[in-house]
Protein backbone atom coordinates (compact mmCIF):
# COMPACT_ATOMS: atom_id res chain seq x y z
CA UNK A 1 0.00 0.00 0.00
CA UNK A 2 0.93 3.71 -0.60
CA UNK A 3 -0.31 6.65 2.08
CA UNK A 4 -0.59 9.65 0.58
CA UNK A 5 -1.28 12.45 3.35
CA UNK A 6 -2.92 15.31 2.20
CA UNK A 7 -4.52 13.12 -0.62
CA UNK A 8 -7.83 14.78 -1.29
CA UNK A 9 -6.03 18.31 -0.99
CA UNK A 10 -4.97 19.66 -4.29
CA UNK A 11 -1.48 17.84 -5.23
CA UNK A 12 -1.97 15.20 -3.38
CA UNK A 13 -5.38 13.89 -5.08
CA UNK A 14 -3.67 14.74 -8.18
CA UNK A 15 -1.33 12.10 -7.20
CA UNK A 16 -4.01 9.68 -5.75
CA UNK A 17 -5.45 9.85 -9.51
CA UNK A 18 -2.15 8.60 -11.04
CA UNK A 19 -1.30 6.11 -8.32
CA UNK A 20 -5.03 4.53 -8.94
CA UNK A 21 -4.19 4.67 -12.72
CA UNK A 22 -0.96 2.61 -12.02
CA UNK A 23 -2.86 0.46 -10.15
CA UNK A 24 -1.96 0.68 -6.88
CA UNK A 25 -3.84 0.45 -3.22
CA UNK A 26 -3.78 3.95 -2.28
CA UNK A 27 -4.94 4.94 1.51
CA UNK A 28 -5.68 8.71 1.82
CA UNK A 29 -5.00 10.39 5.04
CA UNK A 30 -6.69 14.01 4.93
CA UNK A 31 -9.61 15.18 6.28
CA UNK A 32 -12.25 16.10 3.92
CA UNK A 33 -14.72 19.03 6.18
CA UNK A 34 -18.18 19.82 5.40
CA UNK A 35 -18.06 21.10 1.76
CA UNK A 36 -17.18 19.38 -1.85
CA UNK A 37 -13.40 18.45 -0.95
CA UNK A 38 -14.33 14.92 -0.99
CA UNK A 39 -14.80 14.93 -4.93
CA UNK A 40 -11.57 15.39 -5.14
CA UNK A 41 -11.37 11.46 -4.53
CA UNK A 42 -14.70 10.70 -5.43
CA UNK A 43 -13.40 8.72 -8.49
CA UNK A 44 -10.56 6.76 -6.68
CA UNK A 45 -10.40 3.17 -6.23
CA UNK A 46 -9.35 3.47 -2.83
CA UNK A 47 -8.23 1.16 -0.25
CA UNK A 48 -8.66 3.42 2.82
CA UNK A 49 -9.24 6.55 3.55
CA UNK A 50 -8.35 7.83 7.34
CA UNK A 51 -8.28 11.36 9.39
CA UNK A 52 -4.74 12.30 10.50
CA UNK A 53 -5.38 11.46 14.00
CA UNK A 54 -6.21 8.01 12.74
CA UNK A 55 -2.74 7.16 10.97
CA UNK A 56 -1.16 6.27 13.85
CA UNK A 57 -2.96 3.55 14.46
CA UNK A 58 -3.48 2.82 10.79
CA UNK A 59 0.91 2.39 10.75
CA UNK A 60 0.90 0.29 13.54
CA UNK A 61 -1.53 -2.69 12.31
CA UNK A 62 -0.45 -2.37 8.22
CA UNK A 63 3.22 -1.50 8.67
CA UNK A 64 3.94 -4.65 7.08
CA UNK A 65 1.64 -3.78 4.12
CA UNK A 66 3.43 -0.21 3.14
CA UNK A 67 5.80 0.54 0.66
CA UNK A 68 5.88 4.39 0.52
CA UNK A 69 4.30 7.25 2.06
CA UNK A 70 3.90 10.46 0.29
CA UNK A 71 3.47 13.24 3.23
CA UNK A 72 1.89 16.28 1.62
CA UNK A 73 -0.63 16.95 4.44
CA UNK A 74 -0.46 20.19 5.66
CA UNK A 75 -1.41 23.55 6.47
CA UNK A 76 -0.77 25.32 2.93
CA UNK A 77 -1.65 28.77 3.94
CA UNK A 78 0.70 31.53 3.65
CA UNK A 79 -1.63 33.82 5.53
CA UNK A 80 -2.32 31.57 8.53
CA UNK A 81 -0.74 33.26 12.13
CA UNK A 82 -1.41 30.55 14.88
CA UNK A 83 2.38 29.22 14.94
CA UNK A 84 1.70 26.32 17.25
CA UNK A 85 -0.92 24.64 14.88
CA UNK A 86 1.69 25.36 12.00
CA UNK A 87 4.14 23.44 13.95
CA UNK A 88 2.07 20.55 15.22
CA UNK A 89 0.45 19.98 11.52
CA UNK A 90 3.48 20.84 9.39
CA UNK A 91 6.36 19.92 11.85
CA UNK A 92 6.05 17.39 14.46
CA UNK A 93 4.01 15.30 12.47
CA UNK A 94 6.80 15.05 9.90
CA UNK A 95 9.31 13.95 12.36
CA UNK A 96 7.08 11.39 13.09
CA UNK A 97 6.57 9.90 9.96
CA UNK A 98 9.92 10.46 9.09
CA UNK A 99 11.18 8.13 12.13
CA UNK A 100 8.35 5.82 11.45
CA UNK A 101 9.45 5.80 7.47
CA UNK A 102 13.21 5.01 9.41
CA UNK A 103 12.62 2.42 11.19
CA UNK A 104 10.47 0.16 9.22
CA UNK A 105 12.45 1.08 5.72
CA UNK A 106 9.91 2.61 3.78
CA UNK A 107 10.03 5.09 1.15
CA UNK A 108 9.22 9.15 2.23
CA UNK A 109 8.72 12.06 -0.05
CA UNK A 110 7.83 14.82 1.64
CA UNK A 111 6.62 18.38 0.32
CA UNK A 112 8.93 21.29 1.44
CA UNK A 113 8.44 24.85 -0.54
CA UNK A 114 9.79 26.95 -2.52
CA UNK A 115 8.22 29.45 0.43
CA UNK A 116 11.58 28.55 1.88
CA UNK A 117 13.28 30.79 0.32
CA UNK A 118 12.07 33.97 1.62
CA UNK A 119 12.72 37.12 -0.39
CA UNK A 120 14.80 35.30 -2.92
CA UNK A 121 17.89 37.04 -1.72
CA UNK A 122 19.79 33.94 -1.20
CA UNK A 123 18.75 32.38 -4.76
CA UNK A 124 16.96 29.80 -5.57
CA UNK A 125 19.37 26.35 -5.37
CA UNK A 126 17.76 23.53 -3.56
CA UNK A 127 21.04 23.08 -1.49
CA UNK A 128 20.85 20.72 1.56
CA UNK A 129 23.91 21.49 3.35
CA UNK A 130 23.47 22.55 6.85
CA UNK A 131 25.01 25.85 5.51
CA UNK A 132 23.19 26.21 3.10
CA UNK A 133 19.96 25.89 4.65
CA UNK A 134 20.99 28.66 7.37
CA UNK A 135 21.16 31.27 5.32
CA UNK A 136 17.42 31.11 4.10
CA UNK A 137 14.74 33.18 5.90
CA UNK A 138 11.32 32.41 5.28
CA UNK A 139 8.59 35.17 4.88
CA UNK A 140 5.95 33.39 6.90
CA UNK A 141 4.83 30.56 9.14
CA UNK A 142 4.32 28.39 6.44
CA UNK A 143 7.62 28.88 5.04
CA UNK A 144 9.48 28.52 8.03
CA UNK A 145 7.75 25.05 9.11
CA UNK A 146 8.51 23.42 6.70
CA UNK A 147 12.45 24.83 6.28
CA UNK A 148 12.52 23.81 9.84
CA UNK A 149 11.56 19.93 8.47
CA UNK A 150 14.32 20.59 5.70
CA UNK A 151 17.09 21.06 8.60
CA UNK A 152 15.86 18.98 10.98
CA UNK A 153 16.34 15.92 8.39
CA UNK A 154 19.85 17.49 7.46
CA UNK A 155 20.80 17.31 10.80
CA UNK A 156 20.03 13.69 11.14
CA UNK A 157 22.14 13.34 7.97
CA UNK A 158 25.08 14.92 9.18
CA UNK A 159 25.57 12.54 12.46
CA UNK A 160 25.46 9.34 10.24
CA UNK A 161 22.22 8.14 12.38
CA UNK A 162 20.38 7.05 9.76
CA UNK A 163 17.37 7.31 7.10
CA UNK A 164 14.11 6.29 5.82
CA UNK A 165 15.29 3.96 2.73
CA UNK A 166 14.38 6.90 0.23
CA UNK A 167 13.75 10.26 1.64
CA UNK A 168 12.87 13.13 -0.84
CA UNK A 169 11.92 16.29 -0.45
CA UNK A 170 9.99 18.71 -2.80
CA UNK A 171 10.46 22.42 -2.83
CA UNK A 172 7.13 22.88 -4.68
CA UNK A 173 7.12 26.41 -6.43
CA UNK A 174 3.11 27.82 -7.90
CA UNK A 175 1.77 24.85 -8.90
CA UNK A 176 -2.00 25.29 -10.35
CA UNK A 177 -4.07 22.79 -11.96
CA UNK A 178 -7.33 20.90 -10.89
CA UNK A 179 -8.73 20.10 -7.68
CA UNK A 180 -7.73 22.90 -5.92
CA UNK A 181 -11.03 24.38 -5.69
CA UNK A 182 -11.82 23.61 -2.40
CA UNK A 183 -8.67 26.21 -1.14
CA UNK A 184 -10.58 29.17 -1.24
CA UNK A 185 -7.85 32.34 -1.07
CA UNK A 186 -4.95 30.04 -1.58
CA UNK A 187 -6.21 28.82 -5.20
CA UNK A 188 -3.91 29.64 -7.71
CA UNK A 189 -4.05 32.33 -9.83
CA UNK A 190 -5.07 30.89 -13.23
CA UNK A 191 -8.91 29.62 -11.21
CA UNK A 192 -9.42 32.73 -9.98
CA UNK A 193 -9.19 34.66 -13.30
CA UNK A 194 -11.30 32.11 -15.20
CA UNK A 195 -14.33 33.01 -14.23
CA UNK A 196 -13.60 36.56 -15.25
CA UNK A 197 -13.19 36.26 -18.60
CA UNK A 198 -16.73 34.00 -18.23
CA UNK A 199 -17.82 37.50 -17.46
CA UNK A 200 -15.89 39.54 -19.43
CA UNK A 201 -14.68 41.40 -17.05
CA UNK A 202 -10.79 42.43 -16.15
CA UNK A 203 -9.19 40.88 -13.36
CA UNK A 204 -7.36 43.07 -10.69
CA UNK A 205 -3.25 41.89 -10.58
CA UNK A 206 -1.51 43.45 -7.41
CA UNK A 207 -0.36 46.31 -7.73
CA UNK A 208 3.86 46.28 -8.03
CA UNK A 209 5.57 48.05 -4.44
CA UNK A 210 8.95 47.32 -5.58
CA UNK A 211 10.59 49.89 -8.08
CA UNK A 212 12.00 47.22 -9.94
CA UNK A 213 9.09 45.38 -11.03
CA UNK A 214 6.27 46.78 -12.98
CA UNK A 215 2.48 46.39 -12.33
CA UNK A 216 1.79 43.15 -13.22
CA UNK A 217 5.52 42.61 -13.66
CA UNK A 218 6.39 40.38 -10.57
CA UNK A 219 7.54 37.56 -11.76
CA UNK A 220 6.97 33.04 -10.44
CA UNK A 221 7.48 29.95 -11.56
CA UNK A 222 4.18 28.43 -12.81
CA UNK A 223 4.48 24.77 -12.48
CA UNK A 224 1.87 22.52 -13.74
CA UNK A 225 0.24 20.05 -11.39
CA UNK A 226 0.85 16.93 -14.02
CA UNK A 227 4.42 17.73 -13.92
CA UNK A 228 4.76 17.52 -9.99
CA UNK A 229 2.82 14.14 -10.34
CA UNK A 230 5.06 12.74 -13.10
CA UNK A 231 8.48 13.69 -10.89
CA UNK A 232 6.65 11.91 -7.48
CA UNK A 233 5.99 8.98 -9.66
CA UNK A 234 9.21 8.76 -11.05
CA UNK A 235 10.71 9.32 -7.50
CA UNK A 236 8.86 6.33 -6.35
CA UNK A 237 9.88 3.87 -9.09
CA UNK A 238 13.51 5.05 -8.55
CA UNK A 239 13.94 4.45 -4.71
CA UNK A 240 17.68 4.94 -4.45
CA UNK A 241 17.40 8.19 -5.07
CA UNK A 242 17.26 10.99 -2.11
CA UNK A 243 17.71 15.03 -1.11
CA UNK A 244 15.98 17.37 -1.29
CA UNK A 245 14.69 19.09 -4.89
CA UNK A 246 12.99 22.15 -5.85
CA UNK A 247 10.40 21.42 -8.29
CA UNK A 248 9.32 23.97 -10.91
CA UNK A 249 9.98 24.92 -14.26
CA UNK A 250 12.92 26.60 -14.21
CA UNK A 251 11.55 29.55 -16.20
CA UNK A 252 9.90 32.64 -14.51
CA UNK A 253 7.21 34.00 -16.24
CA UNK A 254 4.91 37.09 -15.33
CA UNK A 255 1.87 37.08 -13.72
CA UNK A 256 0.55 39.74 -16.37
CA UNK A 257 2.15 36.98 -19.08
CA UNK A 258 -0.28 33.98 -16.65
CA UNK A 259 -3.18 36.40 -17.29
CA UNK A 260 -3.07 36.67 -20.88
CA UNK A 261 -2.84 32.85 -21.52
CA UNK A 262 -5.77 32.48 -19.09
CA UNK A 263 -7.79 34.92 -21.48
CA UNK A 264 -6.76 33.55 -24.64
CA UNK A 265 -7.19 30.17 -23.42
CA UNK A 266 -10.98 30.92 -23.21
CA UNK A 267 -11.10 32.29 -26.45
CA UNK A 268 -11.17 36.13 -24.89
CA UNK A 269 -9.34 39.22 -25.20
CA UNK A 270 -7.27 39.88 -22.20
CA UNK A 271 -8.33 42.34 -19.72
CA UNK A 272 -6.09 43.15 -16.37
CA UNK A 273 -6.51 45.93 -13.92
CA UNK A 274 -4.50 46.83 -10.99
CA UNK A 275 -5.42 46.82 -7.40
CA UNK A 276 -3.26 47.96 -4.26
CA UNK A 277 -1.43 45.28 -2.39
CA UNK A 278 -2.87 44.32 1.23
CA UNK A 279 -0.90 45.82 4.08
CA UNK A 280 0.00 42.67 5.63
CA UNK A 281 1.59 41.19 2.34
CA UNK A 282 3.78 44.65 1.36
CA UNK A 283 6.33 43.32 3.46
CA UNK A 284 5.92 39.45 3.14
CA UNK A 285 5.76 39.41 -1.06
CA UNK A 286 8.44 37.54 -3.33
CA UNK A 287 8.46 39.57 -6.27
CA UNK A 288 10.70 36.79 -8.18
CA UNK A 289 10.34 33.08 -7.81
CA UNK A 290 12.26 30.80 -10.15
CA UNK A 291 13.61 26.94 -9.26
CA UNK A 292 16.76 26.00 -9.87
CA UNK A 293 16.41 22.54 -11.63
CA UNK A 294 20.00 21.67 -12.37
CA UNK A 295 20.19 19.51 -9.10
CA UNK A 296 16.67 17.24 -10.74
CA UNK A 297 18.20 16.37 -13.80
CA UNK A 298 21.69 15.37 -12.67
CA UNK A 299 19.61 12.75 -10.52
CA UNK A 300 17.93 11.47 -13.93
CA UNK A 301 15.29 13.41 -14.45
CA UNK A 302 14.87 13.99 -18.39
CA UNK A 303 10.99 14.39 -19.12
CA UNK A 304 9.82 18.53 -20.00
CA UNK A 305 8.03 20.84 -18.29
CA UNK A 306 5.01 21.67 -19.28
CA UNK A 307 5.02 25.81 -20.98
CA UNK A 308 3.21 28.24 -19.09
CA UNK A 309 0.73 28.62 -22.30
CA UNK A 310 0.40 25.23 -22.87
CA UNK A 311 -0.59 24.19 -19.14
CA UNK A 312 -3.02 26.82 -18.55
CA UNK A 313 -4.85 26.18 -22.01
CA UNK A 314 -5.11 22.26 -20.90
CA UNK A 315 -6.41 23.40 -17.49
CA UNK A 316 -9.03 25.95 -18.70
CA UNK A 317 -10.24 24.22 -21.52
CA UNK A 318 -10.26 20.23 -20.19
CA UNK A 319 -11.07 21.32 -16.36
CA UNK A 320 -12.10 24.80 -15.86
CA UNK A 321 -14.50 25.17 -18.91
CA UNK A 322 -16.24 21.69 -17.96
CA UNK A 323 -19.43 20.54 -15.83
CA UNK A 324 -16.61 18.43 -14.33
CA UNK A 325 -13.71 19.86 -13.31
CA UNK A 326 -12.15 17.03 -11.09
CA UNK A 327 -9.31 15.00 -12.16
Amino acid sequence: MIIVTGGAGFIGSNLVAALDAHGERVVVCDWLGNEDKWRNIAKRDLEAVIAPEQLSGFLDHHGSDIEAIFHLGAISATTETDADLIIDTNFRLSCKLWQWCKDTHVQFIYASSAATYGDGSQGFKDDESIEGLSKLQPLNPYGWSKHLFDRWIARRKSRGSGAPSQCVGLKFFNVYGPNEYHKGSMRSVPEQIYPFTVRDEAFPLFKSHNPDYQDGGQLRDFVWVGDCVKVMIWLLEHPKINGLYNLGTGKARSFADLAVAVYQAAGKAPQISYRPMPQELQGKYQYFTEAKMDKLRAAGYTAPFTSLEDGVKLYVQKYLAMADKYV
